[in-house]
């Protein structure tokens, strides 16, 4: 049942990876699955049988999502893109409860530090700056040879601070450094040349962030947890498509709230278990 449990967890989670804006991290923390995935990977060689089990069955439920609901979710955006959209904004919304009572859970006493704000003040703006301007920013992979296979190597590893990091969307972070594009063509095209270097700084950078991560949050949970809140903030402004009008309006706020709802209770489903 457990292992059922993990692989439905982990199809959420695949399908939260496609949608822009929102985080595939922080839907593992709704499910309460996120600081078993981190210890997993930051601990594998330490117990690679126990942790290997978490992570396939996350794995395997991952692709699932992504596989099974790719085509869903562009035919959806593209017959009802702004109810699409407040959908998207409902999920995160719908978050926020669970990231809060996760930061206040892990206080020491009720009344929460000035500094816990400062960190979710520094998580919002950062999201919030990088996703302004996606589109001026120059695209690292210009040079050949070396210094080519070098700029994917730490677009690599920057794109797994945005994997592991909750609160901040993997597609964004492509858009900053100028690669989505040219990563879509790649993968279409089946690019080895650009996806082995890339995927590489990808694996090295997912190595070592979770450590550090876990480590963080061990030492100072409420202020991390509000620093991943900051980032859900930050992530509403570039998902939001404006205010439609007639029925689409209608048919968004509907979204918004079917969005809200379901991963309330699913986050509510989570700590009461």
């Amino acid at each position: 049942m457990k292992a059922i449990k993990n692989i439905f967890k982990g199809v959420v989670i695949g399908i939260a990876t496609l949608v822009p804006g929102v985080s595939g991290g922080t839907m593992a923390i709704i499910l309460g699955v996120y600081d078993g995935i981190i210890h997993a990977i930051s601990s594998f060689f330490k117990d690679w049988k126990k942790h290997t089990l978490l992570l396939l069955q996350i794995g395997i439920g991952g692709i699932i999502g992504i596989l099974g609901f790719s085509r869903l979710l562009e035919n959806s955006l593209k017959e009802h893109p702004y109810a699409m959209q407040y959908l998207f904004i409902g999920i995160i919304i719908g978050g926020l409860p669970v990231l809060y009572k996760k930061s206040k859970a892990s206080q020491s006493s009720n009344k929460r530090h000035w500094v816990d704000y400062i960190f979710f003040i520094i998580g919002a703006v950062l999201v919030f700056l990088l996703s302004s301007e996606p589109d001026t920013t120059t695209t690292m992979v210009t040079a050949s040879g070396i210094k080519g296979i070098f700029s994917l190597f730490v677009a690599g590893f920057i794109l797994a601070v945005a994997l592991v990091l909750p609160g901040i969307s993997a597609s964004f972070m492509l858009l900053a450094l100028g690669l989505y594009g040219v990563t879509l063509n790649a993968i279409n095209t089946v690019n080895i040349p650009f996806l082995v270097p890339l995927l590489l700084g990808v694996l090295v950078g997912t190595l070592t962030t979770t450590k550090s991560i876990e480590i963080f949050l061990n030492k100072y949970p409420s202020k991390a947890y509000m620093l991943i809140l900051g980032f859900v903030v930050g992530s509403l402004k570039p998902v939001f498509p404006g205010i439609p009008t007639g029925s689409e309006l209608i048919l968004s706020i509907i979204f918004l709230v079917v969005g809200f709802i379901a991963i309330l209770n699913l986050g509510k489903m989570d700590i009461t278990e």
